[in-house]
């Protein structure tokens, strides 16, 4: 029996996904901790990674996407932000998220010295239209429920401004489903 009760039914079908740092730390509190999530969905969308919706908070993350191949476009998303996260905070001395990351790295990852990620993303397929666009607003009001802004265009990191203010945000969108 998988660890899971989350599954990629159809990797080609949409899901809505999470990645969480591991114990909640607050790293993407940073322009440019965020710039690297966001710069490895480009790079992921340049080889087919559909995003329908996104919000980057301070300690995780939410989409609904949709690709080819869902667990290794994932795998690549986590791997390639946790090395390069890392390396950021090495580089700038933060000291105490990077003990925090050596602390809480789970006993079995012996290879590594940190541990960025929790484990897993949760995928829940979408199943309709309605469950589409409640995983939209989901994501989108995420910083309003959390007291971040009052209207979830007003969050920078987040797919928001695409849906109800008609601009064009920081990452490309797909709308149409």
């Amino acid at each position: 029996m998988g660890r899971s009760r989350y599954k990629v039914v159809d990797s080609t079908l949409p899901h809505f996904v999470t990645c969480t740092v591991l114990h909640w730390i607050p790293v993407f509190t940073r322009p440019e901790t965020v710039e690297i999530v966001l710069n490895s969905l480009r790079f992921l969308q340049s080889e087919g990674l559909k995003v329908y919706s996104y919000v980057v908070l301070e300690n995780h993350l939410h989409m609904v996407v949709q690709s080819d191949d869902l667990p290794r476009d994932m795998a690549r998303l986590k791997q390639f932000t946790a090395r390069q996260c890392l390396a950021f905070l090495q580089e700038q001395g933060v000291k105490t998220l990077l003990d925090q990351f050596a602390f809480y790295k789970k006993a079995h990852k012996s290879e590594r010295s940190f541990q960025f990620w929790q484990e897993g993303y949760h995928p829940e397929w979408i199943q309709s239209d309605e469950m589409m666009r409640q995983k939209i607003e989901y994501i989108h009001f995420n910083p309003v429920k959390r007291g971040y802004v009052d209207l979830p265009e007003h969050w920078r990191y987040s797919s928001a401004r695409d849906y109800y203010a008609g601009q064009v945000g920081l990452l490309e969108v797909v709308r149409v489903w």
